[in-house]
């Protein structure tokens, strides 16, 4: 890997909020659609991808024909490794969204079991509607992912008196005791009254909740998805509630952005919240944090932290499992 000489922002913004470069370090602003301000093209080693930019996006960063690392803004990196090549090292925000992320999560636990879609929608009608729905204390909850984000969603969890049961790849105990194998999760399911999904989004967990699966959950078991939209398999879940036995809580959609014709929409069991996971007052701050030590890596010509290898087989990462 050659020295960095060059960086560019999504946003001059974001490169203000950085602020000054270690010596030897230049920077520009590039939204990889348009041309670079204040950098050449052809001169940029680093490019930080803007926020939640999609793929087909950020096709015009193949232009950068000097390009030696991306840093997304995202826990995620779907896609990225593709679309750059493989001469390309791409560094990740993980750690970033943790807390937003987790703090949704539990957010979206605990709407559901409490009914607040139904209220804010009673609301509108001005309808006083009590009713006794079923909470989260003494409910036995399952997180499906064990990785950065999936510990803070854990540790949210602890004062709510739950009983909690943890998925990983593979089986283990940690500081925290037993970790199930993924492979157990349908054999579990029955057990499963709020089922939090965490997981990479890769070859192996593409529709890891199927039909299957969430026939197996009991009677008004609860998925909240937090992870990627394909770890769900759309059209089953949307089957499923339609029956009316279970709910759904969701950041994440397949496809994004919903299309507004979509009968998910129209569900009362079903929570929508538009790919908001990470994206709160904490972000930036943290951001900005994380870019200060990744420039401070990049002035010495180091990678910096959260590099992550290409996946195998055209799989894609996102917050560890």
């Amino acid at each position: 890997m050659k020295p960095f000489r060059v960086v560019s922002f999504p946003t001059a913004e974001l490169l203000e909020a950085v602020g000054p470069l270690p010596d030897g370090l230049r920077a520009g602003v590039w939204d990889i659609q348009g041309e670079p301000e204040g950098i050449e093209l052809g001169e940029i080693d680093v490019a930080i991808l803007p926020y939640m930019a999609s793929v087909a996006s950020l096709a015009g960063i193949r232009r950068a024909s000097n390009l030696q690392l991306v840093q997304t803004q995202t826990t995620g990196f779907d896609g990225v490794h593709d679309l750059v090549g493989p001469n390309v090292s791409v560094s990740t925000a993980a750690g970033v969204h943790a807390a937003g992320t987790a703090e949704l999560a539990l957010g979206l636990v605990l709407a559901s079991l409490r009914g607040i879609g139904e209220s804010v929608r009673d609301q509108a009608e001005r309808r006083w509607n009590p009713r006794r729905w079923p909470g989260l204390a003494d409910r036995k909850v399952a997180i499906v992912g064990v990785g950065g984000i999936g510990e803070e969603i854990r540790k949210r969890l602890v004062p709510f008196d739950v009983e909690l049961s943890r998925f990983g790849t593979r089986a283990r105990t940690d500081d925290h005791g037993e970790i199930f194998a993924i492979d157990d999760l349908l054999h579990r399911a029955g057990d499963i009254e709020v089922l939090i999904l965490i997981v990479p989004h890769n070859a192996g967990t593409h529709h890891l909740i199927n039909a299957q699966i969430l026939a197996a959950l009991p009677d008004g078991a609860v998925v909240v998805n937090v992870a990627r939209g394909p770890v769900v398999d759309t059209d089953a879940l949307v089957a499923e509630l339609e029956t009316g036995r279970i709910r759904c809580a969701s950041d994440v959609f397949d496809p994004e952005p919903l299309p507004a014709e979509h009968p998910i929409w129209q569900l009362p069991n079903a929570l929508v919240i538009p790919h908001n996971g990470g994206n709160s007052g904490a972000f930036l701050p943290r951001m900005v944090k994380l870019l200060k030590r990744q420039v401070a890596a990049w002035g010495n010509g180091e990678p910096g932290e959260n590099l992550v290898d290409a996946p195998a087989s055209g799989a894609e990462g996102l917050k560890d499992s």
